[in-house]
């Protein structure tokens, strides 16, 4: 695998935590910093699974408690005014909080149901693609 990966072999293997839903101060309104929104996130890992599948150990894979805990604490967190920087900020601390041999790549939704628009709709969604410095893509 190019830039991360213990195979030599190349793998396509996603790792997803789909539906993730928390409540977030996030949007360019006075209000919207004031009242919490449902704000619902989805990750899709990039990774070389080889190993977790071979061992059936996680210390081979990631943690998904771990990445839960990392997404909630973004989007409960501080404020911020566009949900694309919500979800760069996502991406940069999933590939952070990962092992570099095991996660080569992120891609982050970030979708915001109740976003102030005067209309029928259903979502506001981003979606952010990141990868490892040197990873293939």
């Amino acid at each position: 695998m190019s830039g991360a990966g213990r195979h030599p072999e190349r793998h396509t293997d996603r790792l997803s935590l789909l539906g993730m839903r928390f409540l977030g101060r996030h949007g360019v309104l006075p209000e919207e910093k004031v009242t919490a929104q449902p704000f619902e996130v989805d990750l899709v890992l990039h990774a070389d699974l080889a190993e977790a599948v071979e061992r059936d150990d996680l210390a081979a894979t990631v943690d998904y408690a771990a990445l839960f805990d990392v997404v909630r604490a973004l989007v409960e967190g501080p404020s911020r005014d566009l949900i694309e920087a919500l979800a760069g900020a996502i991406a940069g601390a999933v590939l952070a909080a990962t092992p570099p041999e095991i996660v080569e790549s992120v891609e982050v939704r970030v979708r915001k149901p109740e976003a102030p628009i005067d209309g029928s709709f259903d979502t506001v969604e981003v979606s952010i693609l990141r990868r490892r410095p040197g990873a293939a893509g």
